[in-house]
């Protein structure tokens, strides 16, 4: 019988940095990963200050760094009559040494993590193979049974299972864990477009009639999203692309010479918008973290940021009991109730800006109303260094920063 002291389901940020946390410390970790590599794009690539601290921590700041990664260090929307840029967060104004999100392809950050991890005796992943159910004795959860892009089918017992694998967990077809689900008045359209030297740097928003979209700096491209109203994918692409390349123009106009580069529908990829969370992230022998616990709205882009910092308590408060081979239901209990504060404030946040800002914008209306309030909030924007601060320091850090086990560091 194949075991496992910890199996981690899913080998995506929280996932890697989780095992590659508990195999510093000596504890067994096996990672099951259903696709053969880590090659897909329009994934989450923000690295955060709050995950640049904690790769010093771990001594990896050297070789992150050689990875190819372009600095973000301002977010700047189209505020006012005139819808000027205006920065709304100065992440370059925060003191410490990472004052920047670092957006790097996230397989060369998972690869990283994987070759790191590697190095232990006590890692190991598993590449496509898929998790597809769980073992339970005595109503608690002993392990999973997998299958592999072959078709070979095994089990693999462990003392505690971590499910990591995103909103699609197969941990979430568990009814006692209680998934409760939020609305969403947008989705996503994920695009790229050419970038020039004098064009603006860092997140640059942009605003039109009934269209939002959010270009991400990447250098030589633009990482750009669309917001479109919840359901409306298959509508709009029938009414084509030139509607789209129109409405993209009134919002974006400094990048209508460059919509060209959108050369088929096949170039534009749809986001399920989705925000929820598990009411218990936890039963006895299994934990839920990241996405798998808590989907996030793309809203503030911190997504990756949470579970990351997740993957990091869970591994502070895990490591002991692991060790031990004796993980009881208040340690995983334990790990929810440290991060499920910080989950279920942001998840306001989110809901308030899809509320307030996202859903009057989506249906032709003003956000705030009255136009002598836009044009006080852009000269409080501007003039206060502080307000200025608090998104960006929300943006980088979150509203918690968790630290690693002692173990774990080098």
């Amino acid at each position: 019988m194949e075991r496992t002291m910890c199996c981690v389901v899913g080998g995506g940020p929280a996932g890697m940095v989780l095992a590659l946390l508990l195999a510093r410390a000596g504890v067994a970790v096996t990672v099951l990963e259903k696709h053969g590599d880590f090659l897909r794009d329009f994934r989450g690539d923000t690295v955060h200050p709050s995950t640049l601290a904690l790769l010093d921590d771990l001594g990896l700041a050297e070789r992150f760094a050689q990875l190819p990664q372009r600095q973000v260090k301002t977010v700047q929307l189209p505020i006012g009559p005139d819808r000027s840029l205006v920065t709304v967060g100065n992440i370059g104004a925060l003191p410490g040494k990472y004052n920047y999100i670092a957006m790097v392809p996230q397989w060369d950050l998972l690869n990283l993590l994987v070759d790191e991890a590697g190095r232990e005796p006590s890692f190991s992943v598993r590449m496509n193979t898929e998790a597809t159910g769980f073992l339970q004795e005595r109503g608690r959860v002993t392990g999973v049974r997998y299958r592999t892009s072959d078709g070979r089918t095994g089990t693999l017992r462990a003392g505690l299972t971590v499910a990591c694998d995103g909103r699609g967990s197969l941990a979430r077809s568990l009814p006692e864990l209680g998934l409760r689900s939020f609305p969403c008045p947008m989705d996503a359209w994920w695009f790229r477009l050419p970038r020039r030297d004098n064009d603006p740097h860092g997140l640059v928003g942009g605003v039109g009639d009934r269209f939002l979209s959010a270009m991400i700096d990447r250098g030589d491209y633009w990482q750009c999203a669309a917001l479109i109203p919840k359901g409306t994918d298959a509508a709009r692409r029938a009414a084509g692309l030139e509607r789209f390349n129109a409405e993209f123009t009134a919002a974006v106009p400094w990048l209508a010479d460059r919509v060209h580069a959108i050369g088929s529908w096949e170039d534009v990829k749809l986001l399920d918008v989705r925000l929820d969370r598990l009411r218990h992230w936890h039963r006895p022998g299994l934990l839920c973290i990241g996405d798998a616990a808590h989907a996030m709205s793309p809203v503030f882009g911190i997504g990756i940021n949470l579970a990351v910092e997740d993957a990091v308590a869970a591994a502070r408060y895990l490591v002991g009991p692991l060790r031990r081979g004796a993980v009881g239901l208040r340690h995983v209990r334990a790990v929810q109730c440290r991060r499920w504060p910080t989950a279920v404030a942001t998840q306001a946040l989110q809901r308030t800006a899809h509320a307030r800002v996202i859903a009057p914008l989506l249906a032709g209306r003003s956000p705030v109303g009255n136009p002598r309030r836009a044009q006080r909030l852009t000269e409080l924007l501007t003039t206060s260094r502080w307000l200025n601060r608090v998104p960006a320091y929300f943006l980088a850090y979150g509203a918690v920063r968790e630290r690693p086990p002692t173990a774990s560091l080098r």
